[in-house]
Parts: structure tokens; sequence; C-alpha cells
């Protein structure tokens, strides 16, 4: 059974809280854009607010997250590359920055090379959730019972998240169930399921944690190996019958290519540092996220297997955008 993908390492290097001196000593200057590839409201949305709060005070210059979703996280991905190379921009996005490059004929970048990796900043497990009020399941097979009956539409955080292909993976290729995919935006593709609009959905788990804990939708499996602390009651596709089985969404902030590496450095440490305190930390856990602090080198060494890992999986799946 081949793996989604691997269990994000925790990882980092010695030395991950001694901040580089800068040549260029008074960057930050002026306010500091963070430029997020998805809606408000969207998991890389909430963390990265989460995030500028914490590095505001630390830069000594307002951290501004502005928000250009559009085309699975292309039209943010490609305005930051056009960007300045100065430390002023930068972009959050999730692992579908490493999707899009074989998902999409044109995504309008090259993943490895037209921007520099800075920091990952968290990982989370997907969930597979229901209305069940349409669908009266509790567990895959049942699921999968159900879609065998009746064409179902499921809905994602959208082309070419893990939320995505890891459901065309799991339903079409492993299970040889036919669905039908509708995409939204995250937080769109929870209340969609809640509102009726599509039966099954399937999202990191940030959004839908609260509806889930209400009682509004209910969750039918994690994707993780391991079953997430935040749903403990909760199986993962791998206890379901599909060992092995594993799809996480990171996420992680780039700059356009050429950015001095004493920036990108500096912002790497200051990232870590704030993900590595106590109250953002558990501010994050509970809302689904596991921060992964870690340095650039390493972050750079695991962008480039995820590129060349999803790459093989959107063969597998026949997903594509055209």
């Amino acid at each position: 059974m081949q793996r989604i993908t691997r269990r994000i390492a925790l990882g980092g290097t010695l030395g991950l809280l001694a901040a580089p001196r800068l040549s260029h000593a008074a960057w930050p200057e002026r306010p500091v854009r963070i430029t997020v590839a998805f809606p408000p409201g969207s998991s890389t949305d909430v963390l990265c607010r989460a995030l500028a709060q914490a590095l505001t005070p630390v830069l000594g210059q307002p951290v501004v997250v502005e928000n250009r979703p559009g085309a699975g996280g292309n039209i943010a991905t490609v305005a930051v590359r056009r960007s300045p190379p100065d430390g002023q921009v930068f972009l959050a996005h999730s692992v579908a920055y490493a999707v899009n490059s074989s998902l999409y004929r044109n995504a309008g970048y090259d993943a490895l090379t037209d921007l520099e990796p800075v920091a990952l900043l968290a990982s989370t497990a997907n969930v597979i959730t229901v209305n069940p009020d349409r669908l009266n399941v509790r567990s895959l097979p049942e699921l999968f019972a159900a879609a065998r009956g009746g064409r179902l539409d499921y809905g994602s955080s959208g082309i070419g998240t893990t939320t995505h292909l890891g459901l065309e993976l799991l339903f079409r290729t492993l299970a040889k169930v036919e669905v039908q995919h509708v995409p939204f935006g995250p937080a769109q593709a929870v209340t969609a399921v809640v509102g009726g609009q599509v039966p099954i959905g399937s999202t990191s788990l940030p959004p839908a944690l609260p509806l889930i804990r209400d009682g509004k939708i209910r969750a039918i499996a994690v994707t993780s190996a391991q079953r997430d602390p935040s749903l403990p009651e909760t199986p993962t596709v791998a206890e379901q019958g599909f060992p092995g089985f594993e799809a996480l969404t990171w996420f992680a902030l780039f700059a356009p290519a050429g950015t001095p590496a004493e920036i990108t450095e500096r912002m790497n440490v200051e990232v870590n540092r704030a993900l590595g305190a106590p109250e953002l930390k558990a501010r994050l856990d509970r809302m689904g996220f596991a921060p992964d602090p870690r340095g650039r080198p390493a972050l750079a060494a695991f962008l480039r297997e995820e590129v060349t890992k999803w790459a093989g999986v959107v063969r597998e799946s026949g997903a594509t955008v055209e």
C-alpha cells in the first residue's frame, strides 16, 4: 500500500534560536507583508494570522496579512514570485505549493527555483466528514457502501490540496468507488457539508473541528498515521482497512528567489522561536495544528521530496485541472 505522504519528522537544527548577524541591519524598515494563498478562514489564513501577531513585536514592524486566493494558490504564488526580493513580501502556502507544478499544465512558477523556502510552520491531519442528516454512516466501509449505492459528491479544500488528492486516491484507486469532486475554499468546504450542498467533506482538521464538536458534521476518519488528540474517538483511515494510508496538510512560508540569505535566516529564526513559545503552541494545539520548526536546509530537502512524491500521486490518481 503506497503511503500518500510521510509523517513530517520533527526536526530542526541546533542553534535555531541563535539569530544570525545581519548586514541588512535595519531590516525590516517598514511593514512586512505575508500574502496568504487561500481565503480568510482557511487553515493557512488562521495559522498565519496567529503567527503574525507573534512576529510583529520581535520584528519591530507590523506584520500585515493579506489574502490572494485563486487557482489553488497559484495567483498568490505568482504575485510573490514577481515581488522585489527585499524581504518585505512573503508567501504563506500549504502543501498545494508542492503539488500544483504537476497538477497544472502551467502553474506559473517552479516550486524549487522561483521562491525560497523560509520556514515550515505546522502540519495537521485531514478529516473526512459527513452531514449526518444526509448520510447516516459512521465508518469508511459504510461510506463506501453508500457511495456504491448512488453517486455522491464530496467537497474538498480545493484542487490540488491533499484533501482533494488524498480522497481521490482513497475512493477511486484504493476502494474502487466513484465520487464526484466539488472544490471549495477550505472554510467553505466545511460549511457546504453543514448546509447539505455536499454530503461528504474532506478538509484539514482546524476549520472542521468546532463543527464536529458541535455535532453539526460527523467525523468518519482522520488521515494521519495515528488518531489525532483533538478527535481521539475518530479512527484513522489506516485502521479502517488501508494500512499505511497517511495524508497530512503542511504549511510553510516562502520568499521571492534572490531574497538575501541573512533576511530569510532571520525570518526562519523568529518564526521558529514564535512557534516554540508556550502560549502560541498551546493556541495552535487547540486548533489542531502541530508546529514543526526546522532549519532552512532541512526545509529545502523536505520540499524537494514533497514535489517529487506528489507528482507521483497526481499521476497515479489521474487528477488534473485542465
